[in-house]
């Protein structure tokens, strides 16, 4: 895989860190490796910053130390010492737990009082030795130990969970069908272990995702959930410095039940469309879903299994108002396609073929500083949706239409209210808080 699949990401933050080393790296891949072959310091986390393209490793993670905004910064968090369990045997097990099952404090594996041990960092640099915290450096079966701070006990064992043991197997609902739209059990716990914020609750984390908001959603208790469509489902978490984490719930090995007929027509939204039409109301030819060409994307059919997302018909996956796709024009990214209405008679039906082609809008772009920018862009320079203005979720912000009457914060179109340097928006992915957007700046000499 990826390497970077080892880290969790988290956009335009950065964190204090008194011990650092720095690189110019050309990007995120190469800081990640920066960060594997480290050796002046236990690398945890590394900073990258986009437009300098300077690479921080770091000895601290977000857990360990404070963290603020920095537009520009990706923070990448080593998963391993995110997690609070253990995997198997533990080996792996970088936690911060440091006393034994008992609750005696563990003695620090760097000195020799009140025991002098056989294992000490310089014996094992990679077995995660430091401070006092328990860990199994021998590969003992009964899982991670430390030597105690009790001169009569030589070493004891930690209490660690098993990660897997947060998903009990139930049977009915502790397993997940598609995406886990449907799910209703009762994990609540993150995959790296971190207990889930009750739904109800605004704090440590504030957010939109409420009963009030979202009835259809059962959003109960503190139960992982996935009310917006995300890959499975996730939950805010109890620490303060993580905003949300996925969780850990295996797919039923059973396959849905397939939903009466595959709507060929649009109704509603057309989320239920599954017809072939694969061309754009402007007339581009849509992209193949399993292609990343011309436009990369998230929207991959292994990824989304019950999306219906063949070959490259327009499809409605994300709750959008009707059906779209990406296109093969590499200026264009993605379009509505129209898609007959199932109450239309079969005349109408069959006089939509004759309808002309509407001509593709020129590019739009800005000037300046684009804060008289009033096009109807909606979409971030990495490919995001825009949250609308006057809409507090995922995101809560001030830049309400109300408190800028003349920047024209309609729908969730690219503006520029507060003298940024080129039209932005707040974004629907609640990992990313506000993008600039994807436009161009308009030639200076051309006519106004």
């Amino acid at each position: 895989g990826d390497i970077l699949d080892d880290y969790l990401r988290t956009d335009g933050v950065w964190i204090l860190t008194r011990n650092k080393q720095f690189y110019k790296t050309n990007n995120e891949k190469e800081c990640a490796e920066k960060c594997e072959a480290e050796r002046n310091l236990t690398c945890r986390a590394f900073l990258f910053t986009r437009k300098k393209l300077e690479c921080l490793t770091l000895a601290e993670n977000a857990k360990m130390t404070v963290m603020f905004t920095s537009t520009d910064t990706v923070l990448y968090e080593k998963r391993i010492y995110l997690m609070q369990c253990k995997r198997g045997i533990g080996m792996d097990y970088r936690g911060t737990e440091a006393k034994t099952w008992r609750g005696i404090p563990c003695q620090k594996w760097a000195e020799k009082i009140p025991h002098k041990p056989n294992y000490t960092p310089e014996k094992h640099p990679n077995a995660g030795l430091e401070e006092n915290y328990c860990r199994n450096p021998d590969g003992d079966e009964s899982g991670p130990w430390c030597y105690t701070t009790d001169p009569a006990t030589r070493f004891d064992y930690c209490a660690i969970p098993e990660c897997e043991d947060q998903v009990v197997h139930t049977g009915e609902g502790e397993c997940m069908q598609c995406n886990g739209e449907d799910y209703h059990g009762q994990v609540s716990r993150t995959e790296s272990g971190l207990e889930c914020q009750h739904w109800d609750a605004q704090v440590p984390h504030m957010h939109g995702f409420t009963q009030k908001h979202y009835p259809e959603k059962d959003l109960k208790m503190n139960y992982c959930r996935n009310p917006d469509g995300e890959l499975r489902p996730w939950c805010f978490t109890t620490s303060p410095n993580k905003r949300w984490e996925y969780c850990n719930i295996p797919r039923c090995l059973t396959h849905p039940p397939v939903s009466g007929l595959d709507s060929q027509c649009l109704s509603g939204k057309g989320e239920d469309y599954q017809g072939r039409i694969s061309i754009t109301e402007s007339g581009n030819a849509c992209q193949h879903w399993n292609t990343q060409f011309p436009h990369k994307h998230g929207w991959i059919p292994d990824r989304y299994p019950c999306k219906g997302l063949e070959e490259n018909y327009c499809r409605n996956p994300d709750g959008e108002k009707k059906p779209w796709c990406y296109t093969t024009n590499s200026s264009v990214r993605w379009e509505y396609c129209t898609i007959p209405p199932c109450d239309m008679t079969e005349q109408g039906i069959a006089g939509m073929h004759n309808v002309p082609v509407q001509v593709p809008l020129p590019e739009e772009c800005y000037r300046g500083k684009g804060q008289s920018y009033r096009g109807t862009t909606s979409v971030t320079a990495s490919g995001k949706k825009c949250q609308a203005w006057n809409s507090m979720f995922p995101h809560t912000h001030i830049k309400t239409p109300d408190r800028f009457p003349d920047a024209d914060l309609r729908d969730n179109y690219c503006r520029n209210p507060d003298g940024d340097s080129s039209p932005w928006c707040f974004t629907t992915d609640p990992n990313t808080i506000w993008e600039y957007c994807n436009l161009k700046r308009c030639d200076d000499h051309t006519q106004e």
